[in-house]
């Protein structure tokens, strides 16, 4: 596990989605990148239950169930501008039990899924594998990223700054989803469900 750096690609003006992909992915070949398999990080949505809001109309807080194949014994429950908290997979049986407290959100499953390239110490879907300080690898990777991105690359991202000389963990990459996710959920304006 290294610093991982989570973005979107926008398609490429005049192609489809998976044109866009194609051209990234001979992009990546022709670096020399490697097919390693493939991956998925999925995520649902659940909100607090009525019963538990009291009569002050009070907002409800949303939490995020997520999974992510780099890491297939673990799952990971982000709570809403809080903490996340790593636990194993049966966390999923968990909630089911607390749906008194928690219950899931309509149509609020959004997965992501794909190739996985290895070019030497990165992965891509990004991750700089030797690293486990962002700051001391974000320069290297920002570079990486524009040797086939270019313009689309991203800033740095900003759970980077809120630990800027912590050891990254996979809880950080999970936040840089669960932002991703919410921000592609945003741009849709539809219901969530069966996006990939």
């Amino acid at each position: 596990m290294g610093v991982t750096c989570v973005s979107q690609m926008p398609v490429a003006e005049g192609k489809s989605v998976q044109q866009t992909v194609e051209l990234l992915t001979r992009k990546l070949e022709m670096l020399g990148a490697e097919k390693q398999g493939t991956f998925c990080v999925d995520c649902e949505t659940y909100h607090t239950a009525a019963s538990t809001l009291g009569s002050q109309g009070q907002a409800g807080k949303l939490m995020y169930v997520m999974h992510n194949s780099e890491y297939p014994l673990s799952c990971f429950a982000l709570f809403e501008n809080g903490p996340c908290l790593v636990a194993d997979t049966n966390f999923d049986v968990l909630m089911v039990k607390l749906k008194g407290f928690f219950q899931s959100a309509k149509a609020s499953k959004i997965e992501t899924r794909g190739t996985r390239y290895q070019y030497c110490d990165f992965l891509v879907k990004v991750e700089y594998g030797p690293c486990v300080v962002a700051s001391d690898c974000w320069s290297l990777l920002l570079e990486f990223l524009q040797s086939f991105l270019g313009s689309h690359t991203p800033g740095a991202p900003a759970v980077f700054g809120n630990r800027h000389d912590a050891i990254y963990s996979p809880a950080d990459t999970m936040v840089q989803y669960m932002e991703l996710f919410n921000k592609i959920r945003k741009q849709q304006q539809v219901p969530v469900a069966g996006i990939r």
